[in-house]
């Protein structure tokens, strides 16, 4: 199959205050795709648009909540009247939450679900019928290495990113036919935009010390992944070695994992 062009796409990328989505919405407007990008903290939205102002590529900001069924029908509408069509979908926005998950509140699950999992499947059923309208159309979902094998203290998380990926399986097969692509991509956790969406705040100090990709080089590899066509995509060599070690060594991967929870003595 032949590599999809950059230059000249429509995309919608939701997430793009901070992270994965800021660096991919710049990166997209320097290939010279317009794109239209949607995050709650109006200061970022303008700071990007300051930012890609000069790329050859056109960016247009709309503030609001994704979770608002509203603020979806906006962005769907903006792309109906301006574009007449959308090629491509980026579900980027996310939130994390960090901690216990006998010791979380009860909204805690709720919260993570909605931004991670309800939101972009929601979205991506009202833009459906502007991808039909598309040239190559594709639905590019960011997910998580966190997708494939699960980890202690985010159990929340966990769940909406193995949520996400199995309804882009779904949706995968279902829209085939129409010529509509479903990709995704699964990053470990980057240096920032997990911590920076923090439903719960609990151990944030520990897990910031694991390994983490750049927001740069995913957005990078992500945006490769789009170019290419790439079905489902982990993103780094840890990540692949944490899937691999899950799926052929499960009861190992436990205790390992269980293993990090024990407390560390620093005294020495």
């Amino acid at each position: 199959m032949a590599r999809r062009r950059l230059q000249g796409l429509r995309v919608l990328l939701t997430g793009a205050s901070s992270g994965i989505g800021f660096c991919m919405a710049k990166q997209l407007t320097r290939a010279g795709a317009e794109v239209l990008v949607t995050a709650r903290r109006k200061d970022r939205l303008d700071r990007l648009v300051l930012q890609t102002q000069n790329h050859p590529g056109k960016l247009t900001a709309i503030e609001g909540d994704l979770t608002s069924q509203a603020h979806r029908m906006r962005l769907a509408k903006w792309c109906e009247v301006h574009w007449h069509g959308l090629d491509v979908l980026v579900n980027n926005a996310g939130a994390g939450a960090i901690g216990p998950f006998e010791q979380a509140d009860t909204d805690r699950l709720r919260k993570v679900m909605e931004i991670d999992f309800f939101a972009p499947a929601e979205l991506t059923r009202i833009c459906i019928p502007l991808l039909k309208l598309g040239t190559r159309p594709a639905i590019l979902n960011i997910g998580s290495v966190l997708a494939h094998r699960a980890v202690p203290n985010k159990s929340e998380y966990c769940a909406a990113k193995f949520a996400l990926r199995g309804w882009a399986e779904s949706i995968r097969v279902e829209l085939s036919p129409l010529g509509i692509e479903v990709l995704m991509v699964s990053p470990s956790t980057t240096r920032s935009e997990f911590f920076d969406a923090l439903v719960d705040t609990r151990l944030e100090t520990q897990s910031r010390s694991l390994g983490s990709m750049s927001a740069e080089r995913v957005a990078e590899l992500a945006l490769k992944a789009l170019v290419r066509s790439k079905r489902d995509r982990v993103l780094s060599l840890g990540g692949n070695a944490l899937v691999a070690m899950g799926r052929w060594f499960p009861n190992m991967t436990d205790r390992i994992l269980a293993w990090t929870l024990k407390p560390r003595n620093d005294s020495k």
